[in-house]
């Protein structure tokens, strides 16, 4: 008797489990290599009971599944990509969550010397000068998309042997770098987080044209039917909630913190 009520229990706890709502939410590479969605997706589980599917991809790969309507909810990092996003009608809105800012790694021994640089322009122009090695990701992410924008407002168009597109996620690519002693642009989390580090170090950061802001688009239920609104507005309200912020504000790699909440109430 005793076996037949453990089993019915057990049934019941398995039952009720199975009732949690899940989600799937396209995420960028630099996001999930931070480590702070091990930190805030048992959170949701225990306060919405909700299970978020984190897809992992750059923010090209995002918005583009989230134009397919293949997830419910997107959290990347590029404006303008974004804007397009929601001018295309592929989202409902953008509401910023959190930011950080990109950093320029390169070999210690900073052989384009751009740890004095006054701008970010200027460290560019310094590494294009003296063809110092250097890896971009080359894929489409948010990352490659402020890296390209910073060439281009440098007036610079990197090609040749200096230059070598990885195609590739931001720990991948700083291992590349690594292995090259190269100059790299990353978003600090993921470089704080990067355990590979070589002779690399971080040369240059600080300027404002480096801000990095983190938003959460809704997939548009009105060109998606099938896509679970009701859910991406319930983590909207958690990750704008006062729990949220301290959770991401209180998020630390080796004392230095990774992320800065930012979302308006």
């Amino acid at each position: 008797m005793k076996l037949i009520w453990k089993a019915l229990v057990a049934a019941t706890v398995m039952a009720t489990a199975s009732h949690a709502e899940s989600l799937k939410m396209a995420v960028t590479t630099s996001f999930y290599n931070s480590g702070l969605s091990d930190v805030l997706l048992p959170e949701i589980k225990n306060d919405l009971d909700l299970d978020v599917e984190l897809i992992v991809v750059g923010t090209g790969q995002a918005l583009y599944l989230g134009q397919a309507g293949d997830v419910d909810a997107i959290l990347v990092h590029a404006r303008a990509a974004e804007d397009a996003f929601l001018a295309a009608g592929y989202g409902t809105h953008r509401r910023e969550i959190m930011y950080n800012d990109f950093i320029l790694i390169g070999p210690s021994s900073d052989p384009a010397q751009i740890a004095g640089s006054q701008t970010t322009v200027e460290a560019l122009q310094s590494i294009a000068r003296t063809m110092a090695p250097f890896v971009s990701r080359g894929d489409d992410s948010g990352t490659n998309k402020k890296e390209l924008a910073l060439w281009a407002e440098a007036g610079i168009t990197p090609m040749g042997g200096w230059y070598r597109a990885a195609g590739s996620g931001m720990g991948a690519t700083l291992n590349t770098a690594s292995g090259m002693n190269a100059y790299v642009v990353s978003d600090r989390a993921s470089w704080l987080n990067f355990g590979n580090k070589g002779d690399l170090a971080l040369l240059y950061a600080g300027d404002p044209a480096l801000f990095n802001q983190y938003a959460f688009i809704p997939v548009n239920p009105a060109r998606w039917p099938h896509v679970k609104n009701d859910l991406a507005m319930q983590l909207e309200g958690w990750l704008t909630s006062e729990k949220a912020e301290t959770l991401i504000n209180s998020y630390t790699l080796g004392g230095e913190q990774l992320f800065t909440f930012n979302a308006t109430r």
